[in-house]
């Protein structure tokens, strides 16, 4: 593997471990500059959370686009030292406020996963993007797995010790990248940065005036909206369905992000030279509709324990349908298309919690006229089902246009 490859690997991975390592501290770091109880401290986590995840969503065209003007190397390298200094900051937060303006910044500097995507798509032939973007799919499923459990025995000394160590592994990332990390935005595809489509809206009305790329953009969105039920509502779903404790709830998690790694890392390229990209979303949505529907309705722990990594077979849905939409924009709009599909990741991380945790809650209250822990799950498999209808009605490109302007 490629030093450089390498490097965006690992920067996917840290952003992904990033956000892990310091769950597992948070409820006790909050308490400990509030003085509050657990629940309070419960909603000013939420409310971090989602200052995260507003970042991400307003800023990922923003480094997407400064990525195509400026180029890759210095965005990913500023994000990185700007990244292990946020760190730093709030390991030696003393209040919320500064606790809150260091979600701020690391929203920001998440963000740059578009521009990891972006060189990505710079150095791959068209025909093998797809499976590029399932290595680095791959590399933030090993960041989701390895974070909360370095976080859990980093909290064992401390609840600042996890900042410490997101602090140091970015500012080593962004050491050894400015050794190995070559240029590759020339002055052939450099292109001028626009406010007007420096912004998610701005970026989704230009992406959106490519043949076919508007159906897709949605397709995306509808399969990320589905695909957030397990962080926001698993460990709810297994201690009601199946009376898991925390051990096994993490496990699952666990077992489900090493076959996402191993998915899209692996095997997402037989699939994709058997099925070829189109069949592959295809396959990906069936695949998921069943899945969800099976996890719905299963009474069983173990089953579901069996089920949970077997589920991850459909994660070759996002590289697949990033490879399609990379061949529809120009090498000058790279950037910009990664920032736009970053900003509805960060848009589904806000709106299908909201959605997933009401349906729960909705379906096993006392007073429900059904009682139905999976309820989320069948949400999730009829907006599986409405993208694959996207997808399926939405013209299909022959060939790959040029820039957008």
């Amino acid at each position: 593997m490629r030093p450089a490859v390498l490097f965006i690997l690992l920067t996917v991975m840290i952003d992904s471990m990033g956000i892990g390592l310091i769950i597992p501290v948070m409820p006790d770091l909050i308490q400990e500059v509030r003085g509050a109880d657990l629940g309070t401290a419960a909603l000013w986590g939420g409310v971090l959370s989602t200052t995260f995840a507003v970042m991400q969503f307003v800023f990922g065209p923003v480094i997407g686009g400064l990525s195509d003007r400026f180029g890759r190397r210095p965005v990913l390298l500023t994000s990185l030292v700007v990244m292990a200094l946020d760190y730093l900051v709030m390991a030696v937060a003393g209040s919320i406020l500064l606790l809150l303006l260091g979600r701020i910044v690391g929203g920001i500097t998440a963000a740059t996963q578009a521009t990891a995507n972006a060189y990505m798509a710079d150095i791959s032939d068209p025909e093998e993007r797809a499976a590029n973007f399932g290595l680095i799919g791959a590399a933030f499923g090993m960041g989701f797995v390895l974070g909360p459990l370095l976080g859990g025995l980093l909290g064992e000394y401390g609840t600042r010790a996890p900042f410490y160590a997101a602090a140091g592994l970015a500012a080593l990332n962004a050491l050894f990248g400015y050794v190995v990390l070559k240029e590759t935005v020339t002055d052939e595809i450099r292109r001028p940065f626009r406010w007007t489509r420096a912004n998610p809206f701005g970026s989704f009305r230009q992406l959106g005036r490519l043949p076919g790329v508007g159906p897709l953009l949605i397709v995306f969105f509808l399969y990320q909206v589905a695909f957030m039920v397990y962080p926001a509502i698993w460990a709810y779903f297994g201690k009601e369905r199946f009376g898991w404790d925390p051990a096994t709830i993490g496990l699952s998690l666990a077992l489900f992000g090493i076959m996402m790694a191993v998915v899209q890392g692996g095997l997402i390229r037989p699939v994709l030279r058997i099925l070829g990209e189109r069949g592959t979303v295809i396959y990906g949505h069936l695949f998921d509709t069943a899945a969800f529907l099976a996890l719905a309705f299963v009474t069983s722990g173990t089953l579901a324990l069996i089920l949970t990594p077997l589920a991850a077979l459909a994660a070759v849905i996002t590289p697949a349908l990033q490879g399609i939409m990379s061949k529809a924009v120009g090498r000058d709009a790279q950037g910009e298309l990664q920032g736009a599909l970053t900003s509805i990741m960060a848009l589904a991380m806000i709106l299908s919690p909201m959605m997933m945790t009401g349906t729960f809650a909705a379906f096993t209250d006392a007073d429900a006229p059904l009682y139905l822990p999976g309820a989320p799950f069948v949400l999730s498999a009829l907006l599986i089902l409405a993208g694959l209808t996207v997808f399926l009605r939405a013209p299909r490109r022959r060939r790959s246009v040029g820039g957008i302007g």
